[in-house]
């Protein structure tokens, strides 16, 4: 990982890890004051909300929250149209503050966590790379995205500015930021998985002559794609890989996060029953791809009942096989051991790999040849986010355990791994106020 991230950081396409710039070089630090707003474009459903901060790093904000579909008609019209509908939303959501009269008194402060793939340009401006997660509205590609959500703010008689351009990734890490100024590396590890981390501006060689106040950026991975030959596939990646959208793309994702676990198990239960009487009948639910969705993967790994029942009752649920013997739902618990064990030691080795990359691992940096004897341990905070940490317990915990065998349990323990909740909406907020004119 940590060579990858080199060959990414030093010239465009150099790496299959993209290491995007991302023009944020001032974390939010716990005294930012004021209300803030964000606004976060993730799928088919958009989050406003706003933030009030006191200058005080305060162990909850005040925040409310307001969700809402996206017409699905809207999400293959036109750019203005979308945006438009969107500042209108934050127009009624802003008009509800008070008695709505204040409606236009305050320039506000917005930062927009936009989770489709983009170009940064500068920390509050990027260019739509392409659409994704079935969005396909005309004439955005190669337009800042940024600019679009301006304009229509601006029709809407809205005096907002648009202060931070965000991916959430980026958003956790300025959370836990905020929170703990050690933070220096988020992880995102739920249905989709990315990785961003702060890195000297004299390290990014790809952007040669760029001065930053602080000397530093956060670079945003995009980790899902990492591939490596050392990475431990198996004929079931190969398949599910083959058969995906995408094909020869987010290899280690596919590997580790919580869109593709529980197809993995299915694939490996599906050739054990073809190949062995394991269940008497070989049900045709175990061909159908994703239909074992990976919280009911969990839910039969961490079933402690004595007779395995959950276990038993979810086969029956999901794939139709009626009668399971005790001995086929143990092989079946094994089988979602084995996979959830390996994505989490796949995540705790990337994590590290990223420590090692920032000299943060005991060793002293990757280009540091000293021993781990004579260097002191810095505390090292990680944040991170997504339901398959924090929701799967043995996840976290065969996480945990990698990490400690990797760093060895001296190091490990200057390693702090910090749940933080909604990156991509307070987070957000917050690199607003940090970067509010």
């Amino acid at each position: 990982m940590a060579v990858e991230m080199h060959a990414g950081l030093a010239s465009e396409g150099g790496s299959k890890l993209k290491m995007l710039l991302t023009f944020v070089d001032n974390l939010p630090n716990g005294t930012e004051r004021g209300t803030y707003y964000a606004l976060h474009l993730g799928g088919t459903n958009f989050r406003v909300l706003r933030v009030h901060l006191n200058g005080q790093r305060s162990s909850v904000l005040e925040n409310d929250v307001e969700r809402q579909p996206i017409p699905e008609h809207l999400m293959t019209s036109t750019s203005e149209e979308l945006f438009d509908f969107i500042a209108s939303s934050l127009k009624e959501f802003i008009a509800k503050e008070g008695d709505g009269s204040n409606i236009s008194t305050n320039r506000r402060e917005l930062g927009f966590t936009f989770s489709f793939p983009v170009k940064q340009m500068s920390v509050s401006s990027g260019i739509l790379i392409k659409w994704t997660k079935g969005f396909s509205v005309v004439n955005m590609v190669g337009r800042d995205v940024a600019a679009c959500l301006q304009e229509a703010l601006s029709r809407k008689g809205l005096d907002v500015h648009v202060a931070a351009l965000v991916n959430d990734t980026v958003g956790t890490l300025a959370l836990g930021h905020y929170h703990d100024p050690d933070t220096v590396a988020a992880i995102i590890i739920g249905t989709g998985t990315n990785a961003c981390y702060l890195e000297r501006i004299d390290a990014i060689i790809k952007c040669q002559g760029l001065l930053t106040a602080s000397g530093r950026m956060v670079v945003n991975m995009e980790w899902g794609n990492f591939w490596s030959s050392h990475l431990p596939r198996t004929s079931y990646d190969i398949d599910l890989d083959a058969e995906s959208p995408n094909p020869n793309d987010q290899g280690f994702e596919k590997m580790i996060s919580g869109m593709y676990l529980g197809d993995i198990v299915r694939r490996v239960i599906l050739r054990m029953s073809m190949e062995s009487d394991m269940f008497e009948l070989i049900s045709p639910k175990l061909k159908i791809p994703f239909i074992l969705r990976t919280p009911l993967m969990a839910a039969m790994h961490e079933d402690n009942s004595p007779d395995l029942r959950e276990v038993a009752r979810i086969l029956k649920e999901v794939f139709e096989i009626p009668e399971v013997p005790m001995k086929a739902r143990k092989i079946v618990v094994k089988v979602c051991d084995v996979v959830t064990r390996r994505a989490a030691r796949l995540a705790a080795a990337g994590i590290v790999g990223i420590l090692k990359k920032i000299g943060r691992d005991g060793s002293g940096g990757i280009t540091g040849g000293r021993g781990r004897s004579n260097t002191k341990m810095r505390r090292t905070v990680v944040a991170i986010e997504g339901g398959l940490y924090s929701s799967y317990s043995l996840f976290s915990e065969y996480l945990h355990e990698a990490l400690n065998e990797i760093l060895g349990e001296d190091i490990a323990k200057h390693v702090i791994i910090k749940v933080t909740e909604d990156g991509s909406g307070i987070g957000t907020a917050l690199l607003a106020a940090s970067y509010s004119s």
